[in-house]
Order: structure tokens, then sequence, then C-alpha cells
């Protein structure tokens, strides 16, 4: 059986975000053993959905594996899995689509695991009990998005002091007021999450055009700002993860993890 795997993520137009998705999908196509595997972009610019299912549709594939790689669910997903399943009709390739990379233990060690190493790179004190975190998202009009940061908010909550969070548009609490809040509980130490799958122009130039003026007026000093999410290898174990839930239903189509 030939298997394939497309992973679609929202775009982005930096450099930074299309070589994380090429690590990621070359690291889930050797560890999952799968024949085939690309990645494709809901919008922002090519390769975008027709593209990458046309490259796909060409590998004489038996099952093709589709991933909505976002943080999120939402209209961004519904939109995703539209679009993807409109080919199913026009080809004997089985379409098998996976939840995306929402309220999973896994996020929320990883976050914790970037809070941890951004307080070591700063020499700031890692201890949680001294520790504040301020987790900024993206932001939705779809109310199971905040579900989804909250799941991680509220785990992340049994390990350190306080815990907020924030997003950069469309929701309040905006970056200005999450830093208040914060500022008022008189951390210690206050780390600052991107909670962001890129390095996209978000994570390397709007966060911080709000972010900044709101520090410079705070009083805050002890402060460190991780990594967003970025390649890892939580990530991949995690896409291999939703997509043996789909896998598992078709005989022969699971993958061997490594």
């Amino acid at each position: 059986m030939r298997r394939g795997l497309l992973i679609v993520d929202r775009g982005s137009r930096e450099r930074e975000a299309y070589a994380e998705l090429e690590e990621i999908t070359d690291a889930a196509r050797s560890r999952g053993g799968y024949d085939f595997a690309d990645f494709c972009f809901l919008e922002v610019l090519p390769p975008y959905i027709k593209d990458g299912m046309k490259k796909c549709l060409a590998q004489n594939l038996d099952t093709l594996t589709i991933v909505p790689y976002f943080l999120y669910p939402g209209k961004k997903i519904k939109a995703t899995v539209n679009d993807v399943m409109s080919y199913q009709k026009d080809t004997g390739t089985k379409f098998l689509v996976t939840r995306p990379m929402t309220q999973h233990p896994a996020m929320v060690d990883l976050v914790d695991r970037r809070i941890v190493q951004a307080l070591r790179r700063d020499g700031l004190d890692a201890d949680p009990a001294n520790t504040d975190v301020l987790v900024i998202g993206h932001g939705s009009k779809d109310p199971n998005a905040q579900m989804s940061i909250n799941y991680v908010v509220d785990r992340l909550r049994q390990k350190y002091r306080n815990v907020e969070r924030c997003f950069l548009e469309i929701e309040q609490p905006d970056i200005e007021a999450g830093i208040r809040t914060c500022e008022a509980s008189s951390p210690g130490t206050l780390a600052i999450v991107f909670y962001f799958l890129h390095e996209g122009a978000h994570v390397k130039r709007d966060i911080y055009a709000d972010l900044n003026p709101a520090l410079e007026h705070s009083s805050l000093d002890m402060v460190c700002i991780t990594r967003h999410i970025g390649a890892d290898d939580a990530m991949v174990d995690l896409i291999l993860e939703r997509a043996d839930e789909v896998e598992r239903t078709v005989p022969g189509a699971e993958h061997n993890a490594d």
C-alpha cells in the first residue's frame, strides 16, 4: 500500500516559516514511513492546496493523510477540509483528514519547555513559584479558538505562580492589557510565550510592535521571551499521532512509529 502525507498550513511569506515546514515534513515522512509527503498553504502564497493535491495525486497513492496544521479550530480548518475533500470524488486515493494540533498535552509540554529554555538562556530564576507566564496568541472570532489556548493556559497554571493570556489582534485582552495585568501581580520573573507555529511576520515584527512599548511603559524588569513553537520533534510526534488516529481505521494504512 502506497501512503502519502500532506500537511496544510495557513501560509506565510517568511522564508523561515517555509524552512520549518520543510524540516517537519521531511521528518514526518521518514519517521512515519510514508512513500510521499509534502506541505501546502491554505492562503497567502503558493503552493496552495490545489498545488499540493496535484502533486500528491500524481504519486499513485492508495491513501493520503491530510493534516490541518493549525493551533486553533475554526473557519481556517473548515476551509481546509472543504478544499481537500473536493478532490476525493475524482480519485481512487482514499483521503484521511486528521484533527488539528490543538488541545493536546504535547502542546503544554512544548510550551513549558520553551519557558524553561528562555529562563535559562537569560540567566533568570527558573523556579515556577517565582515565575509568571503571559501566553500571546493570535486571536480569533471563533469561540473554539479560546478553548484551545485556554487548554494550554489552564494546565500551565498547575505549575507556575500566575499564567495569563492575551492576543495580538481580534480578541481582548490585547498585548498592552496583558502586560498591565502581569505587572499588577508583581512577578519575580515574567516569561512571555509566543504561541505561534512559525517564525512568520507576526513573530518577527507584529508582536514586538505592541509588546516593546508595553514593556517600556511598565515596571517589569525580569522578563524573558520564548521561542515560538517552530520545528520540533514534539510537533512531528503530534503529527504522527494525529495521523495514526485516522490511519488505524484503514487496514494497511498505519505507520510504523520509530
